[in-house]
């Protein structure tokens, strides 16, 4: 057979995928499908994973499709997750079944109820066994090929025998997955402070680490209390501007600079990040708030030389003369 033919055929290039959103983590991936047309409206899919069949939803069919192909390029949609700093590109998970029906729904419903008794159960085996771990969230895959416990623990967990009592109860497959609380806040958070739902519930896959200095910079209210999210952490939001504060910061001279405006020179007190605006203290001692581009910074040398001649000449200079006998 010559080589050409051996070659695998462009229908790989061809193949069509659809993003959906899946799982009680929010987790986005790519499910192949061969539909010609993508639903406008709100739609849930019952898709195939490695965990067996699950319910999803539809993401961005209103603008993201056409003839049921992705607009987006794989190199697109790499810059665009990239950029968005939301998350990890999401990959091929699986693959599309069909369109979720009342009775799909109907049935996610009644998982749901069963899932709460799976939980109460586990709950009580836990505290049976003394075992050292919280029980946060479970998930009943839709296909019914297995039961997912969430748990919060401070350290490593022998729940083996625990396992082998909740599979025989159900006679299925159990997993235990160790989360953490911010894991725990985007399984069980409501409504943030701000009014909208915990973020990291919403939309956010990738949670960065969030420290101090940006609460600090953006000049936020230092109360744990307040700056604290559903998970007890400082809240997400705080990166979301950091990039932009921090390069407006740079812009700003420091503290004690040397400065000249139109009113005098003077040394840099104070400065305001997003006003952009510096706080100069005069030679007379007087304060006021200029804007960055009408000050001038006086460079070091000039301001050190200049303090040279202000300042009486040497010792040798000022020394009397004295003659020598």
């Amino acid at each position: 057979m010559p080589k050409a033919l051996e070659t695998k055929p462009k229908q790989a290039k061809n193949k069509k995928y659809m993003l959906v959103r899946y799982s009680r983590m929010n987790t986005l991936g790519f499910f192949e499908h061969s539909e010609t047309k993508i639903s406008k409206i709100k739609t849930r899919v019952v898709i195939k994973t490695d965990r067996g069949l699950e319910l999803g939803s539809l993401v961005g069919q209103l603008t993201a499709y056409k003839g049921g192909q992705l607009k987006l390029s794989e190199e697109q949609m790499l810059e665009y997750f990239e950029d968005s700093d939301i998350g990890p590109v999401p990959g091929q998970v699986g693959k599309f079944i069909r369109y979720a029906t009342s009775a799909d729904v109907s049935e996610e419903r009644h998982l749901r109820k069963i899932a709460q008794e799976e939980m109460k159960c586990c709950r009580h085996f836990v505290k049976e066994m003394n075992l050292p771990m919280k029980i946060v969230d479970v998930e009943h895959v839709f296909g019914g090929e297995r039961i997912i416990f969430y748990f919060m623990s401070d350290g490593r967990v022998d729940f083996r025998e625990l396992v082998k009592k909740v599979a025989q109860e159900y006679q299925t497959r159990i997993e235990m997955r160790q989360i953490g609380s911010r894991d725990e806040a985007k399984l069980l958070g409501d409504v943030e402070s701000c009014g909208q739902q915990c973020c990291c519930q919403r939309f956010l896959k990738l949670l960065k680490p969030v420290n101090m200095r940006m609460a600090k910079m953006q000049k936020a209210t230092l109360d744990p209390a307040k700056i604290s999210g559903y998970c007890g952490r400082l809240k997400c939001c705080l990166r979301y501007e950091d990039e932009a504060y921090t390069e407006l910061k740079k812009r700003l001279p420091k503290k004690n600079t040397k400065v000249k405006t139109e009113h005098g020179k003077g040394r840099v007190v104070d400065t305001q990040i997003l006003t952009q605006l510096v706080v100069v203290e005069y030679e007379s001692g007087e304060k006021a708030a200029v804007p960055l581009d009408e000050i001038e910074i006086i460079p070091a040398s000039k301001t050190t030389k200049e303090e040279q001649d202000n300042t009486p000449k040497n010792n040798k200079q000022n020394k009397p003369e004295t003659k020598e006998q």
